[in-house]
């Protein structure tokens, strides 16, 4: 009697396919694949965190030296150059235009410092790092100008009485507007404004036929003001505010010493305090300083370097003393 082959039978020989063991994606599937499995003895484990110490140190301390080197003269002057008459209300005395804002300060140079020296304006708890603020820009207006209608994301500062903003948004409009004198002695110490900015950004971001229309015209005025006769690839100022910090505190460059001050020089700053931080509870610092083949100063990189080093070397000899106690 013969039995007719089902449909399970020819479902079960469907389902048979072949299996290559000898291929990679098998050897691969099954874990079968040779890998490095090192054994980590005593003396590799004690031997490596020697090297990392050997070699952190050095370059922490190098870092770290290099980094002293840099003089930095730092004046906060938010306060002080507010009258007092108007210290238990700054903001009423910066928003009045009627009120003299010019203020003096006097620095003293500690140690000598080599030129160039580099004149920053610092400001602390701003933020320019928020969203609605970094957003508030048109990239192609800033190219091409008026030509360019892409200006929605420049709102609330994107027009002005049914005419357009240029440049618009709320970064150009609250352009940092404070000014320095720097005297020595008798002398008006010169300082360099050209080439502050990022030169990609003066040659590709900003136009250099693009010229301010109806800039800082409104009720409500920002910041600084902008000349209407000089193109924005040229407004070094502008383009260096307008590419944002990434933390609530941060310097922009203001401009350059391009002769050596030396020690126990006195240098009398004559500025004009026009920015508002006082709305907000900002602080504004004046800051001069050197550089090294490193930048600016910056004791993080050194002292991560050294502790990192250090941390290495303490674990070496920790590991040492048990291997010696404890052998295996």
């Amino acid at each position: 009697m013969e039995i007719a082959s089902g449909p399970s039978t020819d479902l079960s020989a469907a389902r048979t396919i072949p299996i290559d063991s000898s291929s990679i994606l098998y050897e691969f599937k099954q874990q079968n694949l040779p890998a490095c499995k090192p054994v980590l003895k005593p003396s590799y484990v004690i031997t490596t965190f020697l090297l990392l110490g050997f070699i952190f140190l050095p370059i922490g301390l190098t870092t770290l030296c290099a980094s002293r080197t840099v003089v930095e003269i730092v004046d906060r002057y938010d306060s002080e150059c507010v009258p007092g008459a108007f210290r238990g209300n700054k903001v009423s005395f910066i928003k009045d235009s009627s009120l003299p804002k010019n203020c003096s300060r006097i620095l003293k140079v500690r140690k000598h410092m080599k030129a160039p020296i580099y004149i920053y304006y610092q400001l602390d708890n701003y933020y320019q790092n928020h969203r609605r603020y970094v957003k508030s820009r048109s990239d192609q207006q800033l190219l091409h100008g008026l030509k360019s209608s892409n200006t929605g994301s420049c709102e609330p500062e994107e027009s002005n009485n049914g005419l357009p903003v240029v440049p618009c948004g709320l970064i150009a409009w609250s352009l940092f507007n404070d000014t320095y004198t720097l005297i020595r002695g008798t002398k008006k110490l010169s300082i360099n404004r050209k080439n502050i900015a990022w030169k990609s950004d003066r040659d590709s971001k900003f136009g250099k036929q693009v010229y301010p229309h109806n800039f800082q015209n409104g009720t409500l005025i920002g910041g600084g003001k902008l000349d209407p006769n000089i193109p924005l690839s040229d407004q070094e100022d502008l383009i260096v505010w307008m590419r944002t910090a990434a933390f609530p505190s941060f310097r922009k460059l203001y401009g350059r010493i391009e002769e050596d001050l030396k020690a126990d020089d006195v240098i009398v700053v004559h500025l004009m305090n026009n920015y508002n931080t006082y709305s907000f509870g900002g602080k504004k610092k004046l800051v001069l300083s050197t550089s090294s083949w490193l930048g600016g100063r910056n004791d993080f990189l050194g002292v991560a370097y050294i502790s990192v080093g250090g941390s290495s070397i303490i674990l070496s000899i920790v590991f040492l003393l048990f291997h010696i106690k404890i052998p295996r």
